[in-house]
């Protein structure tokens, strides 16, 4: 794996043109996405339930990408990726583990969403040598309060979408108000401007087996996460439906030195709604 681009490389900095790539490890081939400058310690994206390479927000992942090495990827079962999705936190966290180590990195930075950002916190407390930086948004520690009612809101929310011909993630991640449904629209219609070259979507299966996963942490007994000394950003909406504002809170009563921002007026997809605000602040924590 060359770690310096070739001179006569452009370096690609816009998701929508990051090329399509695979790695095979432990038995699985894991599909992945690579952009930005090569070289240093890459920005390793840590995706949501039931999303796949398509589902990051190109108002994030381009200004980080373009002064850092940034991978995204399909975790087991997911997207392009072979194999069954586990039905545990942890289990997804080993296989980002061997998807990492299988790239040969001993060192990254995580940026995480939602689901993406359980398995990060695993992974931190499982191989704290291997994590930089850390980005935790729109999600809560394992054992968090309320953290299993997460499925029913989902359920829910997709019921009403389907009802609406909406896509899910405008009632998951957005409120229905005048603030929150622009929002929503320019979300979705931002995840597709990647127009060749896309990702499978996720089968039920997967999905609900994903959904399993995060109700198992939920009533878990929680890690010790004092133990986490890597830098740490947190920031989450004011109004998150599917994983509760408080425990971006919880969380960051618990990471010592770590930093919150919480948005006004916007739900689980804070980040998105507030792209313009967040990706500099992302962009800084993870140059810092």
């Amino acid at each position: 794996m060359s770690s310096t681009d070739t001179p006569n490389e452009p370096v690609i900095t816009a998701y929508a043109k990051a090329p399509a790539r695979t790695v095979r490890a432990g038995g699985v081939t894991y599909a992945y996405r690579e952009l930005g400058p090569k070289g240093g310690i890459p920005v390793v994206f840590f995706v949501h339930l039931a999303a796949t390479l398509d589902n990051w927000d190109p108002r994030i992942i381009d200004p980080i990408a373009k002064g850092r090495h940034v991978i995204a990827f399909d975790n087991r079962g997911v997207g392009a990726s072979t194999g069954q999705v586990p039905d545990s936190v942890e289990a997804m966290t080993d296989d980002a583990y061997t998807f990492i180590r299988a790239l040969g990195y001993d060192k990254i930075d995580v940026f995480s969403f939602s689901l993406g950002g359980m398995v990060a916190q695993a992974l931190v407390v499982k191989h704290p040598e291997l994590v930089r930086k850390l980005v935790l948004t729109g999600t809560g520690p394992k054992g968090g309060k309320d953290m299993d009612k997460v499925a029913r809101v989902t359920y829910w929310d997709i019921l009403r979408a389907t009802l609406t011909r909406s896509d899910p993630k405008e009632f998951l991640f957005f409120n229905r108000n005048a603030t929150g449904k622009p929002a929503a629209r320019a979300f979705v219609n931002r995840l597709k401007e990647r127009t060749v070259d896309r990702d499978a979507d996720i089968k039920t299966k997967a999905f609900q087996t994903q959904l399993k996963a995060i109700k198992k942490w939920g009533r878990s007994a929680p890690d010790d996460l004092s133990s986490i000394t890597q830098p740490t950003l947190i920031a989450n909406g004011d109004n998150d439906r599917m994983v509760p504002s408080v425990l971006s809170e919880d969380l960051h009563r618990r990471i010592k030195g770590s930093e919150l921002i919480i948005y006004p007026d916007s739900g689980h997809g804070g980040i998105f709604q507030y792209h313009q605000e967040f990706a500099p602040v992302a962009v800084e924590f993870l140059a810092r």
